[in-house]
């Protein structure tokens, strides 16, 4: 016999888990809404259906006038003082489980269901895991009572809980809705800001727009839907539009707004202006050879991409004549990177392939004469030179690029160890004797941003330190760094005044998403300008986000954090899973990632992020452990962390841990499968099953292996190539174990899990594979997105929480 339980509006959340059966007796009521019959200009209407009082209950009325409801109570709900009237009674289901239940109405004569807010036919209740309003809408007659009675019978027991504290739990809606800050900008004077701001909507429609912002007073002067840019002196703004006769180039004065046509007919391609404002300098592309459809020549690895045999060019494009000079002649790409302040020179780069030695891409820089077209070679084929910009009075250089660039005079690694072409440091190239000084060799972040001030001469800069995005300055002169301190985990962009000490920058922590700050550069104390942050996550429950570390095998320190469940229960065990890239780079605090960790931990799982050896920003010897290892010691730091994370916390069930990773994490959860058996359930999104198919097959497979495999190759070095391959070690697997991949991927070809899940279908293992149509190595399709996600869920629910009711919901049984 099923147990019922009346709840009143003493009663707090939670306390429906045990129940299948629930009598629901408290609402949240707003109404009545008086709705009147319409002017009847004819007996019917088009589809020659005639007028009847129940059709009022179509009547449009804005969910939101429950922001304002009172609490009800009782059997008999409230009616129409006269005439007709429009209620709505609502009150919040929670599950952290895919659940199924019927909900039953009765006594209500003309209602409508409404389940997150979309209009809900039939009792079934199908629901995915979240925090879900329950509407009811219904029309009552003066005269006329009705009475009420709702229950939820469940599928099953404990599988709902009934919310009465407005909050809710936080999900892939969240993550993917909303409105996010795309860029920032301060004009030259330090007087006027520009954000960038680019909105989703439900059903994935997106939009962008410009607001730009007095900041003294924090008057907003314009908003845009153009893409705006500040011109480097002048404090106005600037864009391009579709005229009468071509593409315009427009200047707005931001007080007053009046707009200037600085060109028209403006060519195409991506320009840049210079700091004088006199010329444009542009970047063209020039389209390559073309080769027959149905049987074509590959010239090189790289020839397989679309537009590789395109080639890039410069000229510069004079304002006041519509001159347009090319600068540069060739079939080799050349860019620019940086123009002189004085608008004489501009620092360009050029790219030439070399395949029968690493690396196999060579960058020279050169400074170009504007005036007179000479010009300068500063840096010779260097390979591992990334970028580059003046000094404010033009006669230095910072150059980016790796520890093995300019003759390796910034490397700092043990002896025998090869470091990570992806960690990035600065150097201090002097124009007039070619002196180079490096300036991060002992700063163990990676550089990424870089700004050299022309107000204070410093240089800003952020770096990936550990998992943290931070912010940073430089003295060029003495090579003095100092981090700033900040509000926010990751400083995502930053922009800075050329003639003020003004800074502005956003980012987003652990557990919050994007706001604004403004910041002067004298003081260092920043301002709140704008958090984005607050609506996104009004009323949304978080579980904590802590910071956990151990020391591995080898007396290594090894960082990550982990999240919990909200209403997190110490007593009780939680089923945990675990994620890594163990890769390149480390796992930042991003919170709005493509594995967003609070969302897992809202459906009752622990997540213990680990950041194993091989990760950029902790210095250049362990970002050094990702070359040439291919899984060997990264593997170790996880299942260690894993272990000992588990040893010293009590709450988590060790018999239902699982794994995911995509990419090369793809690769390490394969590979981990070959060295443990302390998963139950693993998840590979895009992984490497096998290094020389990789290597051989991807766009930038053999390129990316001059990153994790530096100077080996399938033929030199094949114990790397083979035996660190999951392939060849597949039948040491016995996890359950999903292969996720987009079936166009270029990156990591859709055969690297294929072949990896033939393997174990043939071993008779527990698998499958799920591919995404029409995706490519990142699933960006927001439907599609959406599905991969539930199928991630799914899959761990099956095995980590011994539901498969969602998996086999998406995924239906079938007799073959």
């Amino acid at each position: 016999m099923k147990k019922q339980i009346l709840l009143s509006c003493a009663l707090c959340w939670g306390l429906l888990a045990g129940a299948k059966t629930v009598d629901i007796t408290t609402f949240r009521y707003a109404g009545p809404y008086a709705v009147q019959t319409p002017f009847l200009v004819d007996s019917v209407d088009v589809n020659s259906k005639t007028f009847v009082s129940d059709r009022l209950l179509e009547t449009p009325l804005s969910m939101d006038v429950l922001k304002q409801a009172t609490l009800f109570s009782g059997t008999v709900v409230p009616g129409a003082s006269s005439g007709y009237a429009l209620h709505l009674l609502s009150f919040t289901l929670e599950n952290t489980q895919y659940a199924t239940a019927k909900l039953k109405i009765e006594g209500l004569k003309n209602y409508q269901l409404y389940i997150d807010g979309k209009k809900h036919e039939g009792a079934t209740l199908t629901l995915e895991p979240a925090t879900h309003p329950v509407v009811i809408k219904y029309l009552s007659e003066a005269g006329k009572t009705d009475s009420l009675k709702v229950s939820i019978d469940a599928e099953k027991e404990g599988s709902f809980s009934f919310r009465q504290d407005g909050q809710r739990l936080y999900t892939m809606s969240d993550v993917l809705h909303g409105t996010r800050f795309s860029g920032v900008g301060v004009s030259p004077n330090g007087k006027y800001m520009i954000t960038n701001y680019r909105t989703t909507r439900v059903g994935g429609q997106t939009s962008g727009s410009a607001r730009i912002t007095e900041l003294a007073t924090g008057k907003v002067l314009a908003e845009r839907t153009e893409s705006i840019r500040w011109m480097p002196r002048s404090n106005r703004y600037y864009f391009t539009r579709t005229g009468v006769d071509g593409k315009q180039l427009v200047a707005v004065d931001p007080v007053s707004g009046v707009e200037s046509v600085l060109a028209d007919k403006l060519p195409d391609g991506y320009f840049q202006f210079a700091p004088t404002e006199d010329y444009l300098l542009f970047t063209q592309t020039q389209e390559g050879p073309k080769e027959r459809k149905e049987i074509y020549e590959v010239l090189e690895p790289d020839d397989r991409q679309p537009g590789w045999r395109n080639r890039s060019a410069l000229s510069k494009y004079d304002l006041k004549t519509g001159l347009m000079q090319p600068l540069t002649f060739g079939y080799h790409n050349v860019w620019a990177v940086d123009i002189s302040s004085d608008g004489r020179y501009v620092l360009l780069m050029k790219s030439e392939s070399r395949l029968t030695q690493r690396p196999t891409t060579l960058f020279s820089l050169y400074r170009l004469d504007v005036q007179t077209l000479q010009a300068e070679l500063l840096v010779d084929k260097d390979g591992f030179i990334s970028s580059a910009q003046f000094s404010p009075d033009g006669k230095q250089v910072l150059l980016s690029g790796s520890p093995e660039s300019l003759n390796g005079i910034g490397k700092n690694v043990k002896e025998g160890q090869t470091p990570s072409m992806t960690d990035s440091q600065l150097y201090l190239f002097n124009i007039a004797d070619k002196k180079v000084i490096p300036l991060t060799k002992d700063f163990n972040p990676s550089v990424q941003g870089v700004v050299w001030n022309e107000a204070d001469g410093q240089v800003y800069f952020t770096a990936e330190n550990r998992d943290y995005y931070s912010l940073y300055r430089m003295n060029p002169v003495n090579g003095e760094i100092r981090r700033l301190e900040v509000p926010e985990d990751l400083v995502k962009s930053f922009s800075l005044a050329q003639a003020a000490p003004v800074m502005a920058f956003y980012g987003q922590g652990a557990s919050n998403s994007d706001r604004l700050y403004t910041m002067s550069t004298k003081t260092l104390k920043p301002s709140l300008v704008e958090d984005l942050s607050k609506d996104i996550l009004q009323g949304v429950e978080l579980g904590e986000c802590k910071e956990w570390s151990f020391t591995n095998s080898r007396g290594d320190t090894i960082y990550g954090r982990y999240y919990l469940p909200p209403h997190f229960d110490a007593s009780k065990k939680y089923p945990m899973i675990v994620n890594y890239y163990g890769g390149c780079s480390p796992v930042s605090r991003n919170f709005e990632s493509r594995y967003p960790h609070h969302a897992y931990a809202a459906l009752g799982y622990v997540v213990y992020v680990i950041e194993p050896s091989g990760a950029t920003g902790f210095g250049q010897e362990f970002s050094a452990r990702h070359v040439n290892t291919a899984g060997e010691g990264v593997a170790q730091d996880i299942i260690e962390g894993t272990k000992q994370f588990t040893k010293e916390h009590a709450f988590v069930n060790e018999k239902k841990i699982g794994c995911i990773g995509a990419s090369y994490g793809g690769f390490m959860t394969l590979y981990l499968q070959t060295q443990t058996d302390i998963f139950a359930a693993a998840i590979s999104h895009a992984g490497i099953s096998d290094h020389t198919s990789y290597w051989g097959e991807g766009y930038w497979g053999y390129s990316y292996s001059e990153v994790s495999m530096a100077n080996s190759y399938p033929w030199s070095n094949p114990d790397l190539y083979v035996k660190q391959s999951p392939l060849f070690n597949a039948d040491k697997i016995h996890t359950p174990l999903l292969f996720l991949h987009g079936d166009v991927d270029m990156n990591v070809p859709v055969g690297e899990s294929i072949q990896m899940f033939t393997a174990l279908k043939l071993l008779g293992r527990e698998t499958a594979m799920v591919l995404v149509n029409g995706q490519d190595h990142h699933i960006v399709d927001y439907g599609k997105r959406l599905q991969w996600q539930n199928t991630i869920y799914a899959w761990f629910a099956k095995w980590l929480q011994d539901d498969e009711a969602w998996w086999n919901a998406i995924y239906k049984p079938k007799a073959l």
